[in-house]
């Protein structure tokens, strides 16, 4: 019988429970996707912990790859057999199969494995949309990307290079230093060793960064704003430390006229047509080999609570997925 991670209750990775689920036949519209590969993200933490609201009980997990187990009816363009992936909103892939509208579902290009798949349909289209569409880095721009030892982190550092960019890598520890600067970051700075904000400063000839991408948040904004030359851009994309606390917008015109987002993937894949763009545009970087995928943990699906700790207590590098 399939089996799924279930919540009940918001709270630690001991919350997280593996049972047996009945998955009924694809509604229509709907395609049947038996995983093969689901993708780790800090996201499902702050599902887990109840950061982000949602009714119980709940699924959790937001990224996945498989095949085409079976179709609902009014599917076009899907068959048994297809190796497809899929990022949605509303969590759920921790399981062994999971019913997802086509419209949702891309298709696995060939010479991009199902590990590789899942782990870009949320990691590498989020790099994708921040180098390319929320700011649109160009050569000799100068971008700072706190965690760049991360699954995200390490794509951004990546495909920032391959863009021409300047990329300077904050990380926590000298190990993920050594692997930040294999991976794209010019410069690389450790947090307790190095003064971050004066440090990008000197990088970039006393200027500043052109952007800074900070998944990190609350323990990080300020910091990251000081970053920031005039009229610089901070994308906060992510809140490890927890969320942003309300700020007095003059704290950006004193830093000089900056500008501040907070976006997110499913803004800007929020049609079909968005979705598939972006997807192939991630895809193609990869092919390209300008990008390099890193899977360096592979969970099982019964130790899910464990992937947690593991991404919490900040052990983890490169992508991580969990293999059913």
């Amino acid at each position: 019988m399939p089996r799924a991670i279930r919540i009940y209750e918001a709270g630690g990775p001991d919350v997280m429970r593996l049972e047996e689920v009945a998955v009924p036949a694809p509604a229509v519209g709907e395609v049947q996707v038996e995983h093969t590969a689901i993708g780790l993200n800090y996201i499902d933490v702050y599902d887990r912990s109840g950061l982000y609201t949602k009714a119980l009980p709940a699924g959790i997990g937001r990224e996945a790859a498989g095949v085409v187990s079976a179709v609902g009816k009014r599917v076009r363009g899907f068959r048994v057999g297809d190796r497809v992936a899929y990022v949605l909103a509303t969590p759920g892939t921790y399981s062994d199969l999971h019913n997802v509208a086509a419209e949702r579902l891309v298709r696995i290009p060939a010479g991009v494995s199902d590990e590789h798949a899942a782990v870009l349909m949320l990691k590498g289209m989020t790099a994708c949309y921040l180098l390319r569409h929320t700011y649109r880095v160009k050569r000799g721009d100068v971008i700072v990307v706190h965690a760049a030892a991360g699954g995200v982190g390490l794509l951004l550092s990546q495909w920032g290079k391959a863009l021409g960019a300047i990329v300077i890598g904050i990380v926590g520890s000298e190990e993920k230093a050594k692997l930040a600067k294999k991976n794209g970051c010019k410069h690389v700075l450790v947090r307790g060793r190095d003064e971050i904000a004066a440090s990008v400063k000197k990088l970039s000839k006393g200027l500043g960064a052109h952007v800074v991408y900070d998944a990190v948040g609350k323990d990080t904004f300020i910091e990251s704003l000081d970053c920031l030359r005039k009229r610089g851009l901070l994308v906060i994309y992510g809140s490890a430390s927890g969320p942003v606390p309300p700020f007095a917008v003059g704290e950006l015109v004193k830093r000089g006229s900056l500008y501040v987002t907070r976006p997110t993937l499913f803004d800007y894949t929020a049609d079909r047509a968005e979705l598939q763009s972006m997807a192939r545009e991630t895809f193609a970087v990869v092919k390209k080999k300008a990008v390099k995928i890193q899977v360096h943990q592979r969970y099982k699906l019964a130790d899910a609570a464990q992937a947690h700790r593991d991404l919490e207590a900040r052990k983890t590098t490169g992508a991580s997925v969990i293999v059913p």
